[in-house]
């Protein structure tokens, strides 16, 4: 179908008003039905703020790509991942935002919606490790999209953190497919940079309200739904060749590597390493300093200024795109070792 980009932008512009509108809304409501996150020992908050707000800016973005298919935009596959899969990992989030499910029914939906993506996707894995048996290429792919959710979880932990990465990630995504597409005899796909296009306006419009000092936090109901919509994006441009897995692990440089290695970390320093905390580096630094902004502000310069240069160099150099991930991960891991959990008392 002949793409018109007037339409495009409309669309676009559409979810990003929706996003606003509907989040400042929503805030009345979760002050009404004390849907409130209160302080405690891992809030970064003196006060009590409204939650949940996720569930405005991913039904926007759910309905918007319902409307690329409609339009022909987009392929069946990736909507029923992005549309069922995204509407399912929305409501559990937002159960988990009202009612505080157990860890283990959290990590049970996580389970059902990483199977969901490979499925809609010919239950094709996303990796392939040498020397081991195929059905292991599987199960790594799968743990693989449940830990992607994780990271998106462990990620929120200050005022506009998720939200900033979240367009980061969309725009980096966007801007490989297109330097691919000039590499190659097909050019980008234009529906897929439309999904990007909608996971980052209508984060954009929620980050108006979650900016520091944050008057609304997503909750899990939007960094489930990130975390997951990144996931199926990622088994879609992979399989499809249009981006490589070591891109999407450069992307993803800070966010999985502070999280990973402060998971890592604390395994060997604490009993419970499992239960809630609040020792990322990012945190631990958001707290010493006194400054959400400050963090968010250097976190969004890396990704800039270091993230996004190594991910183009992997799109127009494949070969090289290994070496390009460990520069990319490596300075992430070496920033959590000192800033992290060892800087931490909790």
């Amino acid at each position: 179908m002949t793409f018109n980009p007037l339409a495009g932008v409309g669309l676009l512009f559409a979810a990003f008003i929706s996003t606003v509108v509907g989040t400042r809304g929503y805030r009345s409501l979760a002050v009404r039905r004390g849907i409130v996150a209160n302080p405690n020992f891992r809030s970064l908050h003196q006060r009590p703020i409204p939650r949940g707000a996720g569930i405005v800016f991913s039904l926007v973005c759910i309905s918007a790509i319902t409307a690329l298919w409609l339009a022909g935009m987009i392929s069946s596959n990736l909507t029923l991942a992005l549309v069922v899969g995204g509407g399912v990992a929305t409501l559990v989030g937002f159960v988990d935002d009202t009612r505080q499910l157990r860890a283990r029914s959290k990590l049970l939906a996580q389970g059902i919606l990483a199977a969901l993506v490979l499925f809609c996707f010919d239950l094709q894995p996303l990796i392939h490790l040498p020397q081991v048996p195929a059905f292991l290429d599987f199960v790594f792919s799968w743990l693989g999209l449940v830990w992607l959710m994780n990271v998106y979880n462990f990620i929120d932990g200050i005022d506009a953190m998720a939200a900033t990465a979240a367009i980061f990630v969309s725009a980096a995504a966007a801007l490989v497919l297109f330097v691919e597409g000039t590499q190659k005899v097909m050019p980008a796909d234009v529906g897929v940079m439309l999904v990007f296009g909608l996971v980052a306006v209508c984060s954009f419009g929620f980050l108006i309200f979650n900016w520091p000092p944050a008057s609304m936090f997503m909750g899990d109901s939007g960094s489930l739904f990130l975390g997951f919509v990144f996931g199926a994006m990622i088994a879609k441009t992979v399989l499809d060749d249009q981006m490589s897995m070591w891109t999407w692990v450069i992307i993803f440089g800070y966010l999985a590597g502070d999280t990973t290695t402060t998971t890592i970390l604390r395994i060997f320093v604490t009993s419970k390493w499992y239960g809630e905390h609040r020792s990322h580096a990012y945190q631990n630094l958001a707290r010493i300093w006194g400054s959400h902004l400050t963090v968010v502000v250097g976190v969004t310069l890396f990704h800039l200024l270091w993230i996004l240069p190594l991910a183009i160099w992997s799109a127009l150099m494949p070969a090289t795109a290994p070496l390009a991930a460990l520069f990319a991960l490596l300075p992430v891991v070496l920033w959590t070792l000192r800033n992290g959990p060892m800087r931490s008392s909790s």
